[in-house]
């Protein structure tokens, strides 16, 4: 008990040396006396509770990860910078499932998914996706789609939205007057107000509810993008509080809750089906990372990553942002498909229409 106490000794002692200077304080002036000098009071009453407060600051520093863990469980779990949530707290996406089970099927998805293949951060300061926002005062777009499964709005999207300059260009637009992201797939704008594209989705931030059973949306998977991307306000604030959106090579023609739609012709069960979700292993270590991957592999442990549409294996969405750091690309790669594991959460689905997961 001694040895425990040793390091809080000093603090100790310097606590003993003021509050016996207060006490000589006030007995030689007396409160009347001394409520005439308030300066001098407020010194000592600071001085007094200043050295208590470091004291427990420095006890619970080897326990404050664990602390801020703990209060952010209370906390809404994604906000975006601009005020809207991203999905309720009680959504899937913002469901923790480190403690849930291992899908059974895990070893097999791995398998074929590439278990020696190198996690990659398909974002940075040169690439990722794009997104646009708008205060929802445009008037309603002049929209044409493709698919039929699409949402058929109203859209108010900018004419200047950014559109992504790889093959499927997306089209991303966040709605903070109303709380809704826009999403498009194979987008062009073709004139003022008027944009077309292969498909397109409207998701209420505000609301759990699921595309139509077999749509689609901008993602094969029928889900949102923007909320499923690393961010980089979140990773600078320290925490991540949602699942990552990711891809892989080849998937089944099959897709499990949250999804909606499958995008393969395959029925081999060692494939993922769409909406697949998958967690960094606990066992593995991230102590050596860099900050900026500690939080971002923290939330692979603990809110996993969505297969969400066939592209590059275990490629982790992000957004395009010139602050990411340097060192995220090469420390993902240190890691591979044999570090993760499929998740069973299908025991969280309270109803299939509906995001919302139990607690």
């Amino acid at each position: 008990m001694l040895n425990a106490l040793r390091p809080y000794l000093p603090l100790l002692v310097l606590w003993c040396a003021v509050a016996a200077i207060a006490s000589l304080v006030v007995r030689e002036m007396g409160m009347k006396g001394l409520k005439k000098y308030p300066l001098t009071m407020l010194v000592l009453v600071l001085s007094l509770l200043s050295f208590p407060a470091a004291g427990l600051f420095k006890i619970s520093r080897p326990y404050q990860r664990r602390i801020l863990t703990l209060i952010r469980r209370e906390k809404s779990a994604a906000i975006s910078p601009n005020g809207c949530p991203m999905f309720p707290p009680n959504n899937i996406w913002n469901r923790r499932i480190q403690d849930l089970p291992a899908d059974a099927n895990s070893p097999a998805y791995i398998s074929s998914m590439g278990p020696g293949d190198k996690l990659h951060a398909d974002f940075g300061n040169l690439g990722g996706y794009e997104y646009s926002v708008t205060d929802g005062a445009e008037s309603n777009n002049e929209m044409s789609f493709d698919s039929g499964e699409s949402d058929r709005g109203p859209y108010r999207i900018p004419d200047n939205a950014k559109i992504e300059a790889e093959s499927d260009h997306h089209v991303l637009v966040m709605d903070t007057g109303n709380c809704l992201v826009y999403e498009l797939f194979g987008a062009s704008h073709t004139g003022q107000g008027r944009w077309s594209a292969g498909s397109g989705a409207i998701f209420d931030l505000r609301s759990n509810k699921l595309r139509p059973e077999g749509s689609t949306s901008a993602d094969a998977a029928g889900t949102a993008i923007l909320p499923g991307l690393a961010r980089y306000d979140e990773v600078a604030a320290g925490h991540i509080g949602h699942a990552l959106r990711f891809t892989t090579r080849h998937t089944r023609r099959a897709y499990v809750w949250p999804a909606r739609h499958f995008a393969s012709n395959s029925n081999d069960a060692s494939l993922p089906p769409m909406g697949e979700r998958f967690r960094l292993k606990a066992g593995v270590d991230i102590s050596q990372f860099s900050p900026q991957t500690r939080v971002l592999l923290t939330a692979l442990k603990e809110y996993g990553m969505v297969l969400s549409d066939n592209g590059g294996s275990w490629f982790v969405s992000g957004a395009l942002d010139s602050r990411w750091s340097n060192k995220i690309p090469a420390e993902f790669a240190s890691l591979h498909g044999s570090d993760f594991e499929a998740v069973d959460e299908s025991g969280l689905m309270i109803g299939s229409d509906s995001g919302q997961a139990k607690q």
